[in-house]
């Protein structure tokens, strides 16, 4: 039996309403292609360049607990606020972030990371530096591979020592394309 796409979408922003997702993805159209975007109680918890969701999804049960649903009403914020950086409207982000579960270093890098400024970048090393481990570039490297929420938390500002593109999760050309909108690389 199918559902009706309205009856459908009714059912799932009745259990947005009622508190009964523990968390809420929607796949978001963006100008790096589609985007898997994922809410919480907590806040944005997930931006995927993956938007083929069974891994995603099995990935957000483990952090917030099995009732994920796709629900676009729930994510009108975040897909308002990426549309507008996205058009060069927005330079920072006032999303809620959900970062339950990462370790001590990990919430300093991202803190870290979240001050490095709109069309600016640092390196590694600086980044590790602010977090208060100068030594630990390649752990920050590694933080930055595996940042759930590019984009808003921007490890595509972070490059290599000599100011290289090295190394994005969402792919090179990617982050040489945010780079660009953001005006730190011509």
């Amino acid at each position: 039996m199918t559902v009706p796409t309205r009856l459908d979408r009714q059912f799932r922003d009745a259990a947005a309403r009622a508190g009964l997702l523990d968390t809420a993805y929607d796949v978001i159209e963006s100008e790096l292609g589609p985007l898997l975007a994922a809410v919480t109680d907590h806040g944005l918890a997930r931006i995927s360049f993956d938007p083929e969701p069974e891994r995603e999804l099995e990935l957000l049960a483990r952090l917030a607990g099995p009732r994920v649903l796709r629900s676009p009403r729930a994510l009108d914020e975040t897909r308002r606020e990426l549309d507008a950086y996205f058009a060069g409207r927005r330079t920072a982000f006032d999303l809620e972030l959900d970062l339950r579960g990462l370790p001590a270093f990990t919430l300093r890098v991202l803190g870290e990371l979240a001050k490095v400024p709109y069309g600016q970048t640092a390196t590694y090393g600086e980044l590790a530096e602010r977090a208060g481990n100068p030594r630990a570039s390649r752990a920050v490297g590694t933080v930055m591979n595996r940042n759930r929420i590019p984009i808003v938390l921007p490890c595509h500002r972070i490059v290599g020592t000599s100011g290289e593109l090295v190394g994005y999760g969402g792919g090179l050309p990617r982050k040489e394309r945010l780079l660009r909108l953001e005006g730190a690389i011509l």
